[in-house]
């Protein structure tokens, strides 16, 4: 025995959705042998937008009874049957979470009439209800109001039945280990079976192809699946409106950290939350003014052809300068933490020794500042993260140089690696960014004093 449900709601997530009317027919496989349909009370007001696709407004629900007071005769008519529904997740959802606010659980096998049409009838360019309806020859009546899609999906259920093939299709279905109804509506279950078991980044796709979220993972198959059992209203919305999955190998969880945040800058996601800003770098340079003083200053990267340090925005430059400036007794005038004064008065950086006041020679501070720059380039280091490649004849590599992430690669194990140029060869650029620093420095403070972090060649080893 089936029960096809249909429930309209206030639209607000799946968490927050309040169920404004429902219908349910029974249904044995030949025919309908009982129905329930009745509007409800959401005990909440119904947004706008709603009334206008369903036309259920506030005031035709004043009266109508609370989903407590339906809760039993909702439980009773499906009992015992197989709840089936267009987009099942969806309803089975917001009713299940309906139920637990209650106090109660409702917990029924489940069939996706959407699933169903794409294994039974495929190569339709839509399988939303109205335009399935339209290609099949289904008469719809009353679209959007629960009764007339509800009635609809019986029919479309009573041709899924008959359809070739259906016996076997319907009994992997509902098979508990098939994962049928786990998986989103749209969603090929060979795609997903097709997954991979290893590290890499994997793309949630809508049916347009457009990348809709980009996730990483040690075991991408295992956690493409946990965002299917993830009832958070994000992870319901998304899953809904994905079609189809890609997936990149990386070898291990260091190149997928840096392969997802590429991905995210690059294609800005809809679901993605994090990384997708673009921060824009500043570099800290040198330069000789007329009267021969050495400056320091900072401007954005791209005007800063060789920067002796990079940050991500004007307050770390200055700190950074003001640092230089206690250390090494420099000039804030001449570290550009002070413009437009004939000599510096700093609050904070008291250390000068008078170049802007003629009470230093101009060679006695350049020395300084050359210390200084020594010590800025002393810090900087070149060196390789070696990791397991994508297959075991392959190793890859994270290439920094002038502490500057330069990007990764992948590289036969054969292959004779001697210096930075032979691996520059095999090097997909990547951008230094601020997540790359976090994702870099976070790594080699958990491993240093590890193996997994060597070079290629014995020189510049950074471990």
């Amino acid at each position: 025995m089936y029960t096809i449900v249909d429930i309209e709601t206030t639209g607000n997530g799946i968490k927050g959705n309040k169920v404004t009317e429902i219908s349910i027919f029974k249904y044995d496989g030949y025919a309908i042998v009982d129905e329930f349909t009745s509007l409800v009370n959401p005990e909440c007001e119904i947004p706008y937008f709603i009334t206008g696709l369903t036309g259920i407004d506030n005031q035709m629900v004043r009266d109508a009874p609370t989903f407590e007071a339906l809760a039993s005769t909702i439980l009773q008519f499906t009992e015992d049957c197989i709840f089936v529904a267009h987009s099942v997740n969806f309803d089975y959802n917001v009713l299940k979470n309906e139920f637990k606010e209650i106090g109660l659980d409702f917990v029924r096998k489940k069939l996706c009439t959407v699933r169903l049409s794409r294994k039974l009838f495929p190569g339709y360019h839509s399988y939303s209800l109205g335009k399935l309806c339209t290609s099949l020859n289904i008469p719809l009546k009353d679209r959007h109001r629960a009764r007339g899609d509800a009635h609809a999906t019986v029919l479309l259920f009573q041709k899924l039945l008959r359809a070739h093939g259906a016996e076997k299709v319907f009994k992997t279905f509902l098979n508990a280990r098939s994962q049928e109804a786990t998986l989103p509506p749209s969603l090929p279950k060979d795609v997903f079976e097709n997954l991979p078991t290893q590290p890499g980044i994997y793309y949630f796709k809508n049916a347009k192809g457009k990348i809709i979220y980009v996730g990483k993972a040690i075991n991408i198959k295992k956690r493409v699946l946990s965002h299917f059992y993830d009832k958070a209203n994000k992870e319901v919305q998304m899953c809904q409106e994905t079609n189809h999955i890609d997936f990149e190998l990386s070898g291990s969880n260091l190149l997928a950290l840096l392969m997802e945040s590429a991905a995210i800058k690059k294609h800005f996601p809809e679901y993605n939350r994090s990384q997708k800003r673009n921060l824009r770098p500043y570099g800290i340079f040198s330069y000789e003014d007329r009267k021969g003083i050495l400056h320091l200053a900072f401007n954005h990267l791209k005007m800063v052809p060789n920067a002796l340090s990079t940050f991500y925005s004007p307050t770390d430059c200055r700190l950074y300068l003001e640092e230089l400036c206690e250390t090494f007794g420099l000039c804030p005038k001449y570290c550009h933490l002070q413009e437009n004064v004939n000599s510096c008065s700093h609050y904070r950086v008291t250390s000068c020794d008078g170049v802007c006041r003629g009470t230093e020679s101009i060679s006695e501070y350049n020395d300084k500042v050359q210390a200084a720059l020594m010590h800025i380039r002393s810090k900087k280091s070149d060196f390789i993260i070696k990791q397991k490649g994508r297959t075991p004849m392959e190793d890859a590599f994270v290439l920094v140089r002038n502490d500057t992430y330069l990007g990764y690669g992948f590289v036969a194990k054969d292959m004779d690696i001697s210096s930075f140029e032979d691996l520059e060869t095999f090097l997909l650029p990547q951008k230094d960014t601020l997540e790359v620093k976090g994702i870099l420095t976070s790594f080699l403070n958990k491993m240093k004093g590890n193996t997994l972090v060597e070079s290629y060649f014995t020189e510049n080893t950074r471990v």
